[in-house]
């Protein structure tokens, strides 16, 4: 199985100049890491994904581009599967589409325009629809929410099949990997979680003719030094109130041990994100640091 390590920004990142993001990507590229995540936060500090994944992989070539995750309700379908097949030729098929239904916060369902309770029914249709459009010719659909007739997306992907990654740990979005996913990057979980969700997923998949590759099982983990960064604490205790947060954040000194628990239990991809980014300047540095304690696992 191979293990493959790759690097996140959170919602309230600060590295979004060009300055900042260039020096950052700069070292990932240089430093080995197999790929960089991006977070989707309208009213976040951080960049716009497919932005920066498109400034990412113009500065790249071997740099692997990753969503963690980008919002599809709200989105037209078309246009999706076009920046998507436009940034994986642009990239020579380094795309990762990391796809979900949103954070459950009242400003950003405004920024897309849905209700929390319509993204469910959306996004079931937009994600089969949008894999027709990478693969198919001409496509026609005729669904509850969408109608098109003789839609193109051209080019077409470098990938001749793009993966497609989707998080969550609640069981209906478990089910939904099941069906729609080609793998899970779930957050916020802990080896037990991973174990009990794999099992969940493939016993869904099966129900519905389908497999899941056994190295499309990965975790982001959310790495810290010293104290727990009290505005994450609150955000996913408001968002998630069930959840122990110290069970699920993993201090920098013991993430190789972590990563290897979960390499226990069946996942094999890995993104993890500082709660608390270092200064611009330290970036090289700072990643320096953590791919000597890191890239030893890549296998």
């Amino acid at each position: 199985m191979k293990i493959r390590i790759g690097f996140g920004l959170g919602t309230r990142s600060k590295t979004n100049d060009q300055e900042s993001f260039g020096r950052f990507v700069d070292a990932l590229e240089d430093q080995g890491w197999d790929s960089l995540w991006l977070s989707e936060r309208v009213s976040g500090e951080s960049p716009d994904p497919m932005m920066a994944m498109a400034f990412a992989a113009g500065r790249t070539t071997r740099l692997k581009l990753g969503q963690s995750v980008l919002v599809l309700p709200g989105r037209n379908p078309v246009l999706v599967a076009k920046a998507i097949a436009s940034l994986d030729r642009l990239s020579n098929g380094r795309v990762l589409p990391a796809f979900g239904l949103g954070v459950a916060e009242s400003v950003e369902h405004q920024a897309f325009g849905v209700q929390r309770k319509e993204r469910g029914a959306l996004f079931n249709e937009m994600l089969p629809l949008i894999r027709r459009l990478w693969t198919e010719e001409v496509v026609d659909h005729h669904g509850k929410r969408f109608q098109i007739e003789g839609a193109r997306v051209l080019p077409k992907p470098v990938q001749d099949s793009i993966d497609v990654w989707l998080g969550g740990s609640s069981l209906l979005e478990l089910k939904r990997v099941g069906r729609l996913g080609d793998g899970w990057l779930p957050s916020f979980v802990a080896p037990a979680d991973v174990r009990d969700g794999i099992a969940e997923i493939k016993r869904i998949a099966a129900e519905n003719d389908r497999g899941i590759d056994e190295e499309h099982y990965g975790v982001l983990l959310s790495y810290h030094d010293g104290e727990l960064d009290e505005h994450m604490v609150k955000s996913l205790k408001a968002r998630r109130p069930e959840l122990d947060v110290e069970r699920v954040m993993t201090p920098r000194a013991k993430l190789a041990e972590r990563i290897e628990s979960f390499v226990e239990v069946g996942a094999s991809k890995f993104v993890v994100i500082p709660s608390q980014e270092p200064p611009a300047e330290q970036w090289p540095d700072h990643l320096h640091e953590m791919a000597e304690i890191l890239m030893p696992l890549q296998t």
